[in-house]
């Protein structure tokens, strides 16, 4: 029987488990509501490397570390490693994994790639093909702003819509099998949308269709409701795109309440001047892969939608005055 319901979905018969987690996180998300719910922080983001970018890729290799070890698993138990950043030929998950030495598949989906990762990494494991698997992003502030924006160097002004790219890491190690509570019950796979936003100071408004899109394939291919769920979660939309976000679902009849949250609104505070909120992949995977796993752990929640959300664009596509492609994948989280 097949496994694919509706045009976008698929449920998993054999609920892969979720054995274990970890993130990491720098100074600035240290000092946010969410800062106790890290694994590891750190105060120098260069994590004593010579240069931002290393630093991430070093970042994203310790929280793997970190994952496995909880997991109690070494690095040549590992079946694959699905992971991606957002820089370019996505060199930090690469680096980590010509370090830790295990076979590898890299994603790029922007700042959706923690659901990407683990929709896929699911499937993997349902399918058979293997028994275990690792999914992780990451990104860094610093790294994000010079390959995108500008020199840090320039103090350029932000605009009120711009967000903050998280510097951060989050892993989760899968199992096909074993006594984990929490478990991936089903997927949606994202298609990609453009409204023909063009500015690339408002990741908010490029990606909240699309957002919106594979919440509405997700309900109508499984027969759902939003009162399925206790939590619905997007991944970086931050302010802006959340609001947009709730008024886009209003127009398609989902009436989105208390229960729907969004990380880059939950990770930086008001006072933390970060204009729109967070950004980039490490908003929704250091999110994930510590607050929310553990509220699901502690039963506060039993059912999530988590929905990361990513801007498929580049500079050299922005200076070209090209529109921002979003996307978004869905993976439906439940508590055994």
């Amino acid at each position: 029987m097949s496994k694919k319901r509706g045009k976008q979905s698929y449920i998993l018969e054999s609920r892969p488990r979720v054995a274990a987690w970890a993130s990491m996180a720098g100074p600035k998300e240290a000092a946010g509501p969410l800062g106790r719910t890290f694994d590891e922080t750190f105060a120098d983001d260069t994590l004593g490397q010579d240069s931002w970018e290393r630093a991430e890729a070093r970042m994203l290799e310790h929280t793997v570390d970190m994952a496995l070890s909880k997991a109690r698993v070494y690095a040549d138990g590992v079946d694959v490693f699905l992971g991606g950043d957002l820089l370019n030929q996505i060199v930090s998950a690469g680096y980590a994994a010509r370090q830790l030495g295990v076979p590898f598949v890299g994603l790029y989906g922007a700042c959706s790639t923690m659901a990407e990762s683990l929709m896929l990494g699911s499937m993997l494991l349902d399918g058979g093909f293997v028994e275990n698997a690792v999914c992780a992003t990451c990104s860094h502030f610093s790294t994000a702003e010079r390959q995108y924006r500008y020199p840090l160097e320039l103090g350029n002004q932000r605009t009120p819509a711009a967000q903050w790219t998280v510097t951060g890491a989050g892993a989760t190690f899968l199992t096909a099998s074993g006594d984990h509570p929490i478990r991936v019950e089903a997927v949606t796979m994202g298609r990609v949308w453009d409204l023909k936003q063009t500015d690339a100071n408002n990741m908010g408004a490029a990606m909240a269709p699309a957002a919106m899109m594979t919440l509405k394939s997700h309900l109508e291919d499984l027969g759902r409701k939003v009162g399925d769920y206790d939590l619905i979660v997007t991944g970086d939309l931050g302010h802006v795109g959340k609001e947009l976000m709730t008024i886009l679902c209003k127009h398609e009849g989902i009436v989105l309440d208390e229960r729907y949250i969004d990380c880059g609104c939950e990770v930086f505070d008001s006072s933390q001047d970060v204009h729109a909120g967070g950004s980039g992949c490490g908003c929704s995977a250091v999110c994930l892969n510590g607050w929310l796993y553990e509220r699901m752990k502690k039963g506060e929640v039993r059912r999530m939608l988590f929905m990361a959300t990513g801007a498929l664009m580049s500079p050299t596509m922005s200076q070209q005055g090209e529109s921002i492609p979003g996307i978004a994948h869905a993976v439906a989280l439940e508590v055994n």
